[in-house]
């Protein structure tokens, strides 16, 4: 998760993204975000987030980002 949060405060520094639930929802992330955000994740996590992963519940906070990271890791 350490790794997950480092990834996220380099896009967004002033969040806090262990409190913040609405991520995309609440416009904090917006889709330039989100495509630097999965392109890290799959070279930190060693994964492959597929368009089909690209949903709001995955994306809203850190931790549902984790959760996901977690599956792809176990696939």
């Amino acid at each position: 998760m350490e790794e997950l949060l480092d990834i996220l405060q380099k896009l967004q520094p002033d969040v806090d993204f262990e409190k913040e639930t609405a991520l995309v929802s609440g416009g904090i992330l917006d889709s330039f975000d989100i495509v630097s955000l999965v392109t890290e994740l799959n070279s930190v996590f060693d994964i492959e987030i597929t368009a089909s992963d690209l949903v709001l519940e995955n994306f809203d906070s850190a931790a549902a980002m984790y959760a996901l990271v977690e599956r792809l890791q176990e696939e």
